[in-house]
Parts: C-alpha cells; structure tokens; sequence
C-alpha cells in the first residue's frame, strides 16, 4: 500500500502563487506515476498534471504555463509537488495528490485526502 499527505493548500489573491506537496510513503517501489488533480464544487475531478517515475511530464492544456510538477525522493518517502502561479478563482478546488502503481499485472490508484485550495478576486 502507499499513503499519501497533501499540504501547502490555502486561501490567496489572484495573481498569487501557491506550491503543494505530497509525500508518499509505504511502497513506493511500486509507484509508475504520480500526478495532481482537483475537484471543484459540483465538477467533476480534473487531470492537472502527472510525472512518471522516470520524470516524463504531462500537463492538461488548462494550466500549461501556470502550474508545473515535480518530485522529489529521500529514503523511504517520494515527494510529490505541484507549483501553481498566477492563480485565478477558477483555481479554487479540492487538489489530490493521486500515485499509479503497478504490481505484476495489477495496478491500483492511490488518493491523498486532499488539500482546499481558494483563490478570492
């Protein structure tokens, strides 16, 4: 299994900037990918970003520019993050940290709790 803790989520002004990690944990040996993507209210859940284990990016064409991701690893924790810049209302969602694993044949998504991000005008 693999857990995963968002943080770094808040309230700021358009224009502003936010960075979000994740760090996950458990077996991470197994994790493929890992991406970002967010909820708003009464939308559906939305694909920002992911990067594989051997740092291949993919971004939605919605925040290419504005948002970039990363990651970063120690001994037993990867960490995940994603850089938001020039933030606008549209912004404000629920962001998930999501972790694609693959064991063999079997493959299994993992979802952090999420983090609220809100963007006031």
């Amino acid at each position: 299994q693999v857990q995963l803790v968002e943080s770094g989520g808040g309230l700021v002004q358009a224009g502003g900037s936010l960075r979000l990690s994740c760090a996950a944990s458990g077996s991470i040996f197994s994790i493929q990918a890992m991406g970002w993507y967010r909820q708003a209210p009464g939308k559906q859940r939305e694909f920002l970003a992911t990067i594989t284990s051997d740092g291949r990016t993919n971004q939605a064409d919605s925040v290419k520019g504005r948002f970039s991701i990363s990651r970063d690893s120690a001994k037993n924790t990867v960490y995940l993050y994603l850089q938001m810049n020039t933030l606008v209302p549209e912004d404000t969602a629920v962001y998930y940290c999501n972790a694609h694993t693959a064991r063999g044949h079997q493959s299994y998504d993992y979802w952090g709790q999420g983090t609220q991000v809100s963007v006031s005008s």
